[in-house]
Formats: C-alpha cells, sequence, structure tokens
C-alpha cells in the first residue's frame, strides 16, 4: 500500500515536472523545491522513528534466533550449518532501504540542502536576453545573493528581517510586476521618493543629471555589431551629501533608436510618470523601486511596465560563475 501511494506521488511530481517543461503548466520551481523538501522530510522522519526501528527489531530477533539455535547445536555437539553463515548478508537485506524510502528519505538531505541554499543564500540563473549587455551576456550563469536586502520565506517572498537598502546602481533579480512567476534583471536607477527623469537619454535623478562618458564602442559577437557605449557614474545615496558617492557601470545607447517610450502598459501609480515624445519623468512611490537595463535601448524595463514593489525582490545579483561560450566572462560585476 506504501510503495503503490509513494509510486503515484513520485509520478504526480514527475507530470507536473514535464507539463512545465512542455509548456502546459506554468511552473514555479520554489514552489515545486518546497513540496518535495516536505514530502521527502516526511519520509525522513518516518524511515528514523518508524521504518528503521522496525528494521532494527526484525534484525535483533533474527541475530537471536540464530543464535539461539547455534547455542542448542553446540551442546549437541553439531557444528554450525553453513546457512547460519548467510547471517551477515541476511542482515543487510533486512536493513536495506525499499525503493519507496530510497526515493524519498534517501534524497531528503539532498533535497534540503539545495532547498536551503537556493532559498536563503545564492541562487543560480541563467540571462536569457541582451538588456543588460554589457555588463551581463546571453547565456552568463550568475549567482544572486538571497539575504543581501534581507531573509525572505520562499514561495510567498514575505521578508523575515531587513537586510542592506537597495541602492542605485545594484543589479537586482526580482518577479516581473505584471507575471510574478517570471524573474527579471535589471539596475536600480531610482529608489522610494526619487524624480527619475530621461530625457533624450539622459538620466536625470532629482534634478541632477548623471554624466556619461564615451568609451570604445561594444562589439556584439552576437549579433556582429559595434554600440556606442559609455561610463555612468550613478549616485547610490539619498541625501545631497551622499548623491556624491559614485559607482560607475558600462552602458550601451543605440542612435538609431528613438528617445520616446512606445507600447507602454497601464500598471500601479502610473500617474506618477509624464510621458512624451522625448522621455519620461516618473516619481518612484514609497516602497517600490525603478528598474533598467543597462543596453538601455533594448530593455523592456520600468519604462514600459512599471514599478517594482518591494515585495517582488529576490535578490542582489553580484558573480557571473560559468559561461560556456566565453570562459573570460566569469567573475564579479557591478
Amino acid at each position: 500500500m506504501i510503495a503503490a501511494f509513494t509510486g503515484l506521488v513520485l509520478a504526480a511530481f514527475v507530470a507536473y515536472a514535464g507539463a512545465w517543461y512542455a509548456g502546459v503548466v506554468e511552473g514555479n520551481f520554489a514552489l515545486l523545491l518546497l513540496m518535495a523538501t516536505t514530502v521527502t522530510g516526511i519520509y525522513w522522519i518516518a524511515e528514523r522513528l518508524y521504518f528503521l526501528p522496525q528494521r532494527r527489531r526484525e534484525v535483533d530477533a533474527l541475530q537471536a534466533q540464530y543464535a539461539q539455535r547455534e547455542q542448542e547445536l553446540s551442546l549437541q555437539g553439531i557444528a554450525t550449518p553453513p546457512e547460519h553463515q548467510q547471517l551477515a548478508a541476511k542482515v543487510d537485506e533486512i536493513y536495506r532501504q525499499p525503493w519507496w524510502l530510497d526515493w524519498t528519505a534517501g534524497l531528503f538531505p539532498v533535497i534540503a540542502t539545495v532547498f536551503i541554499l537556493r532559498s536563503f543564500l545564492f541562487e543560480p540563473f541563467k540571462i536569457p536576453s541582451g538588456s543588460m549587455i554589457p555588463t551581463l551576456h546571453v547565456g552568463d550563469l550568475i549567482l544572486v545573493n538571497k539575504f543581501h536586502y534581507g531573509i525572505r520565506l520562499p514561495v510567498i517572498n514575505f521578508k523575515l528581517t531587513d537586510g542592506n537598502p537597495v541602492q542605485r546602481g545594484d543589479v537586482m533579480v526580482f518577479r516581473y510586476p505584471p507575471k510574478p512567476s517570471l524573474d527579471y534583471i535589471k539596475r536600480v536607477v531610482g529608489v522610494p521618493g526619487d524624480e527619475i527623469a530621461y530625457i533624450n537619454k539622459q538620466l536625470t535623478i532629482n534634478g541632477q543629471q548623471v554624466g556619461k562618458t564615451a568609451i570604445p564602442e561594444f562589439f556584439d559577437a552576437d549579433n556582429m555589431r559595434y554600440s556606442k557605449q559609455f561610463e555612468e557614474p550613478m549616485p547610490i545615496g539619498s541625501t545631497p551629501e551622499q548623491m556624491q558617492n559614485l559607482r560607475t557601470h558600462r552602458l550601451l545607447n543605440d542612435e538609431r533608436a528613438p528617445a520616446f517610450v512606445s507600447g507602454i502598459e497601464n500598471f500601479a501609480y502610473k500617474e506618477n510618470c509624464t510621458y512624451n515624445i522625448e522621455g519620461f519623468v516618473c516619481k518612484v512611490p514609497a516602497g517600490h523601486f525603478f528598474m533598467m537595463g543597462d543596453n538601455r535601448d533594448n530593455s523592456l524595463d520600468s519604462r514600459y511596465w512599471g514599478f517594482v514593489p518591494d515585495q517582488n525582490i529576490v535578490g542582489k545579483a553580484f558573480f557571473v560563475w560559468m559561461n560556456f561560450g566565453n570562459l573570460s566572462r566569469v567573475g564579479g560585476f557591478d
């Protein structure tokens, strides 16, 4: 009965994963991992408290039976029969977990470790698009610090600790506001209370123009073309004094792309933004952030779908741990 039930549970996991892979359902890996940890954890506890002690009692009874039999034969002057020499093999067979425990309780330590690491410490992501070029390239495998902005419960993303405040210039992974099941990565340009203006491709924060310096053009090997590249010193603090603290990153601008924003969606606090042919001006509401990609003219970001609420934060991206097409990409980034 238990074996059949376990088979159904494992089949349900496989069916869900298959339907997700086929695009039939919208998958949620965090939820799937939580469920796997819970299910295997229940079996692991049952193994430690019930099934393993039961097998131990069975082994003790078998060993006692063999010992009594050997004693009786010894009193009669009869040598130990050959089958008694197989006791160790029989003990090993009794102790061996059945398949339904091996595939549940046996996997719990590994699944639980992955769950803890991924949920509270570091989570790997793959960069799928060029919106963050030149900082991040398509195919970069990155690590995201899950506790930098505070520890959050998995799945529901409820914040348990405050952590470090979000700063302008941070490269952040977050749940895409129009579809929270998707994870996006962009750079923080505006924090709560900021007035962000991007007019004729010139960024202004709280009335202070953020200068950018031209550097050698960037060659995009995937598209086989050059793009104009700049260095932008982003002010990271909130007070006028802190605004003097700068964090420099690189960005791309395509002179062929228009300055105006088209295809704007309806989003919360859209009334805080004003759009015109030259660009836009937005006031960032409390508890929200304004995000932009470093590939400024090829990024679907807050200009189009609005502000990122604090509860959507996943973590701070900080390290490229692999790019199979270009090993020189491995390393930290700003």
